[in-house]
């Protein structure tokens, strides 16, 4: 059998772990609502800003963050060049984000157009009306985030509009022959053009994060609360129990 000492060591070093874990979380969490209440308050301030162009956007991005920055654009969409971003879910229904290359100040930029319903057969995609020609775009850069990829994307059989499961610029890039630029550009919900405009720049609110700080912080105290009765308590009902014990076999 394992040593008290052994168990001991054991126990604390099992508390101590977890109880870590679940702290991190918990500030995690609230680093993150603080990250989302500083760019809320920053979409707000950059609203009273002119629009700027891709020139401007591109030599202001060296050194600053261009996260949220108006712009205006005028330029022309490659009409066959259309990228569909799988699995984006809106109001219950399963469809796509459409995003076409647009040529603009002798930059290829992708811009997003929106939302639209996909069809009940995976193998179907929808029929949208490409656009072409040359369009005045009002929008705001969005700085692409890879989540998590389960299969890296592979491009073998390329069919336009292409499906996509991650927007990937490089690849992308290499898939057009054109250099895209390192954002996208996610159209103005007033615009006429595009479809479905239902983006938010911030998807989980502040006051969630910190909901799930308070949840996590509450479960590291509650865990050490447990381990601690474990520990103590526990071994005090025992050690009762074996004295009440004794005395019975005495008494007998």
């Amino acid at each position: 059998m394992p040593s008290s000492n052994k168990i001991n060591f054991m126990w604390l070093i099992l508390t101590v772990l977890v109880f870590s874990a679940l702290v991190k979380l918990g500030f995690w969490q609230s680093s993150r609502a603080l990250e989302k209440e500083q760019r809320l308050s920053r979409i707000e301030q950059l609203k009273s800003q002119a629009p700027l162009s891709l020139q401007q956007i591109n030599l202001l991005a060296k050194n600053e963050n261009i996260n949220d920055m108006p712009v205006a654009i005028t330029g022309i969409f490659e009409q066959q060049v259309v990228f569909l971003l799988d699995n984006q879910v809106n109001k219950g229904r399963l469809g796509y984000r459409a995003y076409q290359v647009l040529i603009a100040e002798q930059y290829a930029v992708l811009v997003n157009l929106g939302w639209l319903q996909g069809s009940i057969n995976r193998q179907e995609l929808p029929k949208i009306k490409l656009l072409s020609g040359k369009h005045l775009v009002h929008g705001n850069v969005r700085l692409i985030e890879i989540g998590m990829q389960l299969q890296e994307q592979v491009f073998s059989d390329v069919h336009w509009p292409l499906r996509v499961q991650q927007v990937e610029l490089d690849k992308f890039s290499t898939l057009i022959n054109r250099q895209l630029l390192p954002f996208v550009i996610y159209l103005d919900k007033n615009a006429e053009i595009g479809f479905e405009k239902n983006w938010q720049p911030i998807v989980m609110p502040p006051e969630k994060h910190r909901a799930y700080a308070f949840q996590w912080f509450s479960l590291a105290i509650a865990w050490l609360m447990l381990m601690v009765w474990a520990k103590f308590g526990a071994k005090k009902i025992t050690d009762n129990n074996l004295k009440k014990n004794s005395l019975l076999k005495k008494e007998a």
